[in-house]
């Protein structure tokens, strides 16, 4: 640590004291950052975390009905590219070469001779579709408007999607032949931008379109293929939460639900009168599924407060039988035609990588073997859940990453870091390049679930809805700060905050609330004014996120949100913060950033902006994202870890 704080003081040292002392050279800047404020990176310090940086990640993506192989997203370059898996361990065969991330591949049902794939650009998200063939990317959608994928027919000869194309705002729903974009047309023009094709039924005559409103609200529809005739499954005014959405061999809609239940229960909904007949309860959420193509089997996820259980749920006998798993999370599941069944799975003791389960033995094979950077991943820490009540007496919980204190002995620094959403949850996955932090550093890491995380029942993910109940989660940061600093782990006098997107707003409200108690803030593609991102943010997006923070055509709920923003109380705002931002980002604009930025400095506070322009919501290219890093190691070991 005091190599590289020497290092850092050096480079931005008065020109009179670098005469005098050797120059730490610096690492070069990728062409697309801006770093204003921030001090040139030194050599020493790249070298140092370089392990940490070159890890890899592999996710299942889909299988190959031909040669049962399997298709993955990994990274060999800048960006993740599709790659094909012969065999568990088998060499990673890299089949994309873009300059953006590919991060998976759909294929056609049956034959599957057709490989669909989705690509932006700079991160702006406005996605294509692609048809992948001898190396070579067809584009099949417009060019310029967003578009979705949805689901294929049964038989694989046709696939539907959504797109903004019509007006840049509603999505609208399409089918085409993926061979022929020219057969593309539309099946349903719609208004929203939460419309989707979710499966269609065995005979391929009629899609199940889902119109989602909110993490607690989505409406289900059956759209007659041939005639354009919708039709409502679900009641009018309904709130209901629904997800998988999978219709099996025999005809019945399987679906997970928190119809009737705090927490998602999987069954089958009654598409004539949207009565949900639950079949599988959990004690917490049931949150992916897939049936196997014989219909025999339903393998299911559940997400126990941030950890993954895997479940093969018997449909003729009703026994369901668990997997087991290392600690941490999974996702992707898919059955192959022959039965066995793809998934991702991730640790901090693993990173993230493509494995395979047999439904008949539960036998659990690792198919990838992502690099680590030479690192022994067993080194890494395991999560501790903290549970606290909160100031209003609410039940919450978070994973706390405590340094080893064999290498880090007595009171350390801690970081808390805020997931984004606000309906997302901090669950025990694979950190990167946080465990530099934790294991060279000796800095914990906090990932609270404040009240609005999804895990936890849908009355804990509605309890921060709108701009009136928007600042009790802010309160249930004091709420663990009280219980950390009373870790005798924790030095309670070095403690600083970060977190993405709402998390980055939760960055900003924190330092303003707390900031007696921190030492900074590294605020990431943050909302600084709730009502500039609102009239900013995407159109497609606006109604969607206005159902989350309110709405700000209300002169009510207008003068609320105003109120709330951390660019109101910019002048409170009196620890260094570092600010981080993607100019092509659709969901939170780089104004966002911009402002707050300003509004900082003419109060005279220091404030460090990291501008990546070729990125959106975060940042998917190697370069940026190391480069960001090294400028946040900077910030913490100026502002956490100096004197």
């Amino acid at each position: 640590m005091k190599f590289t704080i020497a290092a850092i003081l050096l480079a931005t040292a008065t020109p009179a004291l670098a005469q005098e002392q050797a120059v730490e050279p610096a690492a070069p800047k990728p062409a697309a950052v801006v770093a204003d404020g921030i001090p040139p990176v030194p050599q020493e310090l790249v070298s140092e975390t370089r392990p940490y940086f070159e890890y890899r990640t592999a996710g299942f993506s889909d299988w190959d009905p031909e040669s049962r192989a399997m298709y993955i997203g990994t990274r060999f370059g800048d960006v993740a590219q599709l790659h094909r898996v012969a065999r568990p361990g088998a060499a990673r065969t890299q089949l994309t070469f873009e300059a953006e991330p590919i991060g998976g591949v759909s294929v056609s049902p049956g034959a599957g001779d057709v490989k669909l794939i989705s690509k932006d650009i700079g991160g702006n998200e406005f996605y294509q579709i692609y048809r992948l063939e001898d190396g070579k990317l067809t584009l099949l959608t417009d060019g310029t408007s967003r578009n979705s994928r949805g689901a294929w027919m049964p038989d694989g000869s046709m696939v539907a999607f959504s797109s903004t194309k019509r007006n840049g705002r509603d999505t609208d729903l399409y089918l085409m032949d993926p061979r022929d974009p020219s057969t593309t047309r539309m099946l349903a023009e719609r208004q929203g931008g939460g419309w989707f094709v979710a499966d269609f039924t065995p005979d391929g005559r009629t899609a199940l379109v889902g119109n989602y409103i909110s993490v607690t609200k989505m409406e289900l529809y059956h759209l007659d293929v041939a005639s354009g005739a919708i039709t409502r499954i679900t009641p009018e005014d309904a709130s209901v939460a629904y997800s998988g959405l999978q219709y099996a061999p025999d005809g019945r809609l399987w679906v997970a639900s928190d119809n009737g239940s705090e927490f998602k229960r999987l069954g089958v909904l009654d598409t004539a009168t949207g009565t949900f007949d639950p079949v599988i309860e959990e004690p917490w959420d049931i949150t992916g599924f897939d049936i196997s193509e014989d219909g025999a089997t339903i393998a299911y996820e559940v997400n126990a407060a941030g950890q993954s259980q895997l479940k093969l749920y018997d449909i003729a006998s009703g026994e369901a039988r668990e997997v087991a798993l290392p600690p941490g999370a999974l996702g992707g599941l898919q059955f192959a035609p022959w039965g066995e069944l793809g998934m991702t799975l991730v640790s901090n003791r693993g990173a993230a990588d493509a494995y395979s389960v047999d439904p008949r033995t539960l036998e659990l094979t690792r198919w990838t073997m992502s690099e680590m950077g030479g690192l022994d991943p067993q080194a890494n820490v395991l999560p501790e859940l903290i549970e606290i009540e909160s100031f209003d007496g609410e039940k919450m919980s978070g994973f706390l990453y405590a340094p080893d204190a064999s290498r880090h002995p007595g009171p350390r620094p801690l970081l808390v870091n805020i997931h984004g959403g606000p309906e997302g949850q901090s669950t025990a996955t694979f950190l990167g390049r946080n465990n530099y932090l934790i294991n060279e550093l000796g800095i914990a890491i906090f990932y609270p679930n404040v009240r609005g995380s999804t895990g936890f029942g849908k009355r804990f993910v509605s309890l921060d809805n709108g701009p009136f109940q928007r600042e009790d989660s802010v309160k249930d940061i004091g709420a663990f700060l009280d219980r950390l600093e009373a870790d005798p782990r924790i030095d309670k006098n070095r403690i600083g905050v970060t977190g993405g997107s709402y998390g980055g707003y939760m960055c900003y409200a924190s330092a303003i609330a707390y900031g007696e108690r921190l030492k900074g803030a590294n605020c990431i593609v943050a909302i600084s004014d709730f009502v500039t991102f609102l009239e900013n943010t995407q159109d497609y997006r606006r109604d969607l996120r206005r159902v989350e923070y309110g709405d700000e055509r209300d002169a009510e709920q207008r003068a609320k949100l105003k109120e709330i923003s951390p660019l109101t109380r910019a002048d409170e705002i009196r620890i260094p913060l570092m600010v981080a931002t993607g100019a092509n980002d659709p969901r939170v604009p780089a104004s966002e950033a911009d402002q707050i930025i300003a509004a900082v400095r003419d109060n005279g506070g220091e404030a460090w902006h990291f501008l990546a322009q070729n990125e959106g919501h975060g940042f998917a290219k190697k370069e940026n994202a190391d480069y960001f890093y090294w400028s946040t190691i900077m910030f913490w070991q100026r502002h956490l870890l100096g004197e």
